[in-house]
Formats: C-alpha cells, structure tokens, sequence
C-alpha cells in the first residue's frame, strides 16, 4: 500500500466515523490520523480530503444521488456511501490527482472493506459521476 494510499484509508475510517456519529469533536479527528498514520507527513493530506468531503458534502451527496440510479444514499452500506463521498471528491475537486487513480483507489478501498459487490458498484457510481463531470467536447466551427 502506499503512502496516499493509507492517508486515503484512514480519510475513509474518519468519514465512516462521522457519518455514524457526526459529533466527534476536531481535537479526537486529528489524533485519530496522528495515531493511524505514524507518519506527520501525510496528516495533512488525510485531513484535507475529509475536511473537503465534509465541506463539499450537500454537493457531493445531490451528484452521487444522480450518478446512483435507482439507489438512495440512506439505503447503501455506510462503507460503500463513504468510499462514494470519497472518490467523488477526488474525481470533482482534486485536479492534482488524475481521474484513474481517485478511481482505482476508491475501488480498492471498496474491495477491502466493502462488501463483495462494492468494488463494481463504487466503480460503475463513479465512473457515471465521471462522465457527467466531464464537461462535451465543443463542437468544431465551420
């Protein structure tokens, strides 16, 4: 696993937290990554994806309701729900990282702590997501 790859997992575990229990106060988030993560170097990125998650959280929900036919995000597993969040932030507002990696990771954090179908269903919701992010090319004048 590398280095991002972990400060992304330990992002996970602090959005699944919150989404469970939406009271934990700053001071317990930032031990949490300190003692999770035994490298200061890559707190902040961790804290900077979940403090984007959370900040751009009404927007990120409405686009992933979209994106998830016939799915309501109340009703997915809070794992697959956060992966989702996740990954769309990525995908949305982190253009120093490319669209195959948010999604690669996302996918893996789905296989690893997802059930068995999470991984294609994070892929598929994210990859729509992609697609109606991406804005058309324009048309060529004449």
């Amino acid at each position: 696993m590398t280095r991002r790859s972990r400060a992304r997992e330990v992002a996970l575990q602090l959005l699944y937290q919150r989404d469970l229990n939406p009271r934990v106060d700053r001071k317990a988030i930032e031990r949490f990554a300190h003692d999770r993560l035994r490298d200061p170097a890559l707190e902040p990125f961790t804290l900077s994806l979940y403090d984007g998650v959370n900040a751009q959280g009404e927007d990120i929900d409405r686009r992933l309701s979209e994106a998830a036919e016939n799915w309501r995000l109340s009703r997915m597993a809070a794992v697959d729900r956060n992966v989702l969040r996740l990954g769309a932030y990525e995908l949305l507002s982190t253009p120093e990282t490319p669209a195959k990696v948010a999604l690669d990771e996302a996918i893996e954090l789905a296989r690893r702590y997802g059930a068995e179908g999470s991984p294609a269903f994070v892929n598929g919701v994210l990859d729509k997501l992609r697609r109606n992010a991406t804005p058309a090319p324009a048309e060529p004048s004449a």
